[in-house]
């Protein structure tokens, strides 16, 4: 992924209530780029998901299948793996392209 991108993408992660429409357009356009490809998504509460990204809206609600949702509990971490999910975009803080998730 070109890195000037994926930087825009980061400013957006930072400062996710900006309204600045070049902005959103450049988010759009980065999160088009990964269709077909595994995403690492943190997520507000304490979950990480990896999955392959299907599509989005403009709200950057997510389909994704091939999912591994790894959770922080009070036992411990949780692994689970899914088929495919919708994942609500505002509960989104972080995208990143490629990633395959924490360490296990």
């Amino acid at each position: 992924m070109d890195q000037v991108l994926f930087e825009k993408l980061l400013i957006f992660v930072v400062t996710p209530n900006n309204t600045n429409c070049a902005l959103e357009f450049y988010v759009s356009e980065l999160v088009d780029k990964c269709i077909g490809s595994r995403i690492h998504i943190v997520m507000k509460n304490d979950k990480e998901i990896v999955g392959t990204l299907l599509g989005f809206d403009d709200f950057v609600n997510m389909v994704l299948e091939d999912v591994t949702e790894f959770e922080i509990t009070p036992e411990g971490r949780r692994i689970t793996k899914l088929d495919q999910i919708l994942l609500n975009g505002n509960n989104i803080t972080m995208l990143i392209p490629g990633g395959e998730g924490p360490e296990v």
